[in-house]
């Protein structure tokens, strides 16, 4: 907690202790003089995807090559696996670590953030269920991830949409969620508010989806903050990685992907 709140991240000690429950094998530190300097995580969605995320270092051990040992270390530990592909989210200070690493430019990835205010509406939604959905617009099956981040806010339409939530530091955060339709995002971005209408909220994008920027705009969204999305092939040979961002409304975090 000491490393993200010096980079000003809004993940909280339980969005920490989720990552080391979902991916205790790949959640790195490093100490130096008997403190953690440095981190990294990546969670794997089987064989087919690992997200890289948490890459953090304390602002007082930076220029010491700690960040690139970490994801040297972390890379090596998925190619042990065999995981056929690695994405990760990047900021302008890690980008040129990762292209030196190998990975590509795959598109651009934006927080956008509302403050706090009255809900617009209310919605009409279900528990959330999200198995015949999420696979396809995802890319791979992340059920694991789904279910841990389901029980502190879900929802969904059936077989139209599903949408999560959860408290951040900073901000509620919304996210993620996968639609067929613009509509069925709308009403859960509604169910999401009304639940959190006394907070500030932020939503990670991908802009390429143009009706999720349409929709974050008609709510009072405005842009915060600019990554890019990066791409590594793990494998020699790996099929193509198939996925939908047409029907990624919200991302479930720089660091689920």
């Amino acid at each position: 907690m000491r490393l993200k709140e010096a980079a000003g991240w809004n993940q909280t000690e339980t969005d920490w202790l989720t990552l080391m429950r979902l991916a205790p094998e790949s959640c790195f530190g490093l100490e130096c003089e008997g403190a953690l300097a440095a981190t990294t995580t990546a969670v794997v969605y089987e064989r087919k995807l690992a997200w890289i995320g948490m890459v953090l270092t304390d602002p007082d051990c930076r220029r010491r090559g700690f960040g690139r040992a970490l994801m040297e270390h972390a890379l090596a530990a998925l190619a042990v696996r065999q995981v056929e592909w690695i994405k990760l989210d990047a900021t302008d200070m890690g980008a040129p670590l990762y292209r030196a690493l190998g990975f590509d430019e795959e598109g651009p990835i934006e927080r956008w953030s509302r403050p706090a205010g009255p809900p617009s509406g209310s919605a009409v939604v279900q528990a959330a269920e999200w198995a015949s959905l999420d696979g396809s617009a995802f890319g791979a099956n992340r059920s694991a991830v789904l279910a841990a981040l389901a029980p502190v806010g879900a929802a969904s339409i059936a077989r139209e949409a599903y949408a999560m939530g959860r408290p951040g530091s900073k901000a509620a955060y919304f996210g993620p969620c996968v639609s067929n339709s613009p509509d069925a995002a709308r009403e859960l971005l509604v169910w999401f508010l009304a639940r959190h209408a006394h907070d500030p909220v932020y939503w990670d994008l991908l802009p390429a989806n143009t009706e999720a920027v349409r929709l974050a705009r008609a709510f009072g969204f405005e842009p915060l903050r600019r990554l890019v999305r990066m791409v590594r092939r793990g494998q020699p040979g790996a099929p193509p990685f198939e996925h939908d961002d047409a029907r990624v409304f919200a991302v479930a975090g720089f660091e689920y992907g």
